[in-house]
């Protein structure tokens, strides 16, 4: 992918190098970071809050810093992958600002937060170990860097694309926050059974993932050949019925909250081959 070049948004708040206060929330190693995650596939488990029992973690705290570049957003990382991070983000800002202003709507762009190990959020304690995720409470999407090194060496997805689509799945989650669609799937999810109401999770990350295409449908003029292919190995990399089984457990589809390989793949083709967001209503259609 060919990003270089590419304006990199200044909405990156580098968090890289600070330390959480000492005391809770910072004492649960890699190998328990691991088992988390692993738990949490297995039992549909939101990760954040099984991250906050386990560690106690506070949400409002602040990190201490560390030396790093302060955590102040507005200044473009300096070292390759920051500065890819940003970039992509400012690509989605282009995407979605011209997706905004057909529609007559304002775009309200997102702050991207880099962070190491775990970092406090307004929804709770985030922690690599969750992967990359968008809080809707406060607007940012939190990525730890290095799960784009697990992405690679864990799951064999490699490449730009790979790792730009997860940034665009996340932002996915930003455009779907500001249209109201994820208020509306949680108003639904309230008082359903946990199988009901992991079925509409499952649509909006499926929703998250075409967006992600449309983001890229409407960069083509970035993409290598091959690029589309890493970003679908990527897709395929992180469906739920393929980390079950990695987690030596049972495929169960009725714990499922991101959707199954093949259905993540369709999806994100979906939006890659059409570049239009209103044909990513994952709620009207067969999964």
């Amino acid at each position: 992918m060919r990003w270089q070049g590419s304006k990199a948004s200044r909405n990156v708040e580098d968090r890289r190098g600070m330390r959480l206060p000492e005391g809770r929330g910072a004492g649960l190693g890699c190998g328990g970071l691991i088992l988390l995650l692993v738990v949490a596939w297995l039992t549909g488990t939101n990760p954040l809050q099984l991250l906050d029992a386990v560690g106690n973690a506070p949400s409002a705290q602040a990190p201490v810093d560390a030396g790093g570049s302060g955590g102040i957003p507005g200044a473009t990382p300096a070292d390759t992958e920051g500065e890819f991070a940003a970039t992509i983000l400012g690509l989605t800002e282009e995407t979605w600002g011209d997706a905004f202003r057909q529609r007559g709507q304002r775009y309200q762009e997102p702050t991207l937060v880099l962070f190491e190990r775990a970092t406090p959020s307004a929804c709770g304690m985030g922690s690599a170990a969750v992967g990359p995720f968008y809080c809707p409470a406060d607007g940012k999407v939190y990525i730890d860097l290095s799960f784009f090194d697990a992405l690679s060496q864990r799951f064999g997805a490699d490449g730009d694309f790979a790792r730009a689509y997860v940034i665009a799945h996340e932002v996915g989650h930003h455009v779907q926050n500001l249209l109201g669609i994820s208020d509306h799937v949680r108003n639904q999810q309230r008082g359903l059974s946990g199988g009901d109401a992991n079925e509409l999770s499952v649509r909006l990350e499926l929703q998250a993932d075409c967006l992600a295409g449309v983001w890229g449908a409407s960069h083509r003029d970035l993409l290598e050949p091959g690029d589309v292919e890493e970003g679908l190995r990527a897709a395929a990399a992180i469906g739920d019925d393929t980390l079950q089984r990695r987690a030596g457990g049972e495929v169960q589809p009725e714990s499922w909250t991101h959707g199954s390989s093949q259905q993540r793949v369709r999806w994100l083709r979906r939006g890659l081959d059409t570049g239009d967001p209103d044909a990513c209503d994952t709620f009207a259609s067969a999964l």
